[in-house]
């Protein structure tokens, strides 16, 4: 990990200071951040990530955002298994696979003991309809996988992997995590070397993806723009998903 980097943007067209925490600037994902840096300032410092640092998110936000993270895993798990499958390499495959079994056996059974700590049983997980902005979100990124290849995929679930453990490792550090605030097991989750050696591998993943399909620089590549295109819309996906938090009755 790369702690407390900070790269000012390249000649596009956002400028101003990206702030990454656990990753290197010129990484595949650090570029990425880098050319969409006001939408990725607005997701990972959203008020909903706020209300989290401090403990003052209504708590029936939180449940309700709970319910549709669930829904957002299952959909989550198959992305992965379509990684699988537009992977080239037996090791690809093979960690798409390994990662979709920990998401099913794992991640979903986690967040089931979690949502039991909130009130709410496996039942209302399996029966809640999914909210529009959930839909939204995870069809766009199947969507990318269908009609692209590995490297459009990948970069579609970019955000939420390598966003999440931003959240974390920055809320974290800044001491948010004590045991006054109610959230603290969701901000220790995020932070923990866990989740972190996953976004670790992740990026690692899509780094040697962009590089075989686009060249040592991929960010001089035609098909940058694309993927960038791609990068922001999921990114722009994740602050609705906030938002539906907060709009919650």
């Amino acid at each position: 990990m790369v702690g407390n980097l900070h790269a000012g943007l390249p000649g596009g067209t956002e400028r101003g200071m990206t702030e990454l925490h656990t990753l290197a600037a010129e990484s595949g994902a650090g570029r990425l951040i880098r050319d969409v840096a006001e939408d990725w300032q607005a997701f990972t410092h959203h008020r909903f990530v706020e209300g989290l640092a401090d403990g003052s998110l209504p708590e029936h936000c939180f449940r309700f955002y709970l319910v549709q993270d669930y829904r957002f895993l299952v959909h989550f798990a198959r992305a992965w298994a379509l990684v699988a499958f537009k992977s080239e390499e037996v090791e690809e495959i093979l960690s798409a696979a390994r990662l979709v079994e920990t998401l099913i056996d794992d991640e979903l059974r986690l967040h089931v003991e979690i949502c039991a700590g909130w009130g709410l049983d496996e039942a209302e997980l399996r029966t809640t309809p999914e909210h529009p902005a959930n839909a939204a979100y995870t069809r766009f990124v199947l969507e990318r996988g269908l009609a692209g290849d590995l490297a459009d995929l990948l970069v579609a679930l970019a955000p939420c992997v390598v966003g999440y453990g931003e959240i974390g490792h920055r809320l974290a550090a800044a001491g948010c995590g004590g045991p006054a605030n109610p959230y603290a097991p969701w901000i220790e989750t995020y932070s923990g070397d866990a989740y972190h050696s996953g976004v670790a591998a992740a990026v690692t993943q899509l780094d040697h993806v962009l590089a075989r399909r686009l060249g040592p620089t991929p960010w001089e590549h035609p098909r940058w723009a694309d993927l960038v295109a791609t990068f922001r819309t999921a990114t722009r996906l994740e602050i609705g998903f906030w938002e539906m938090g907060l709009a919650a009755r």
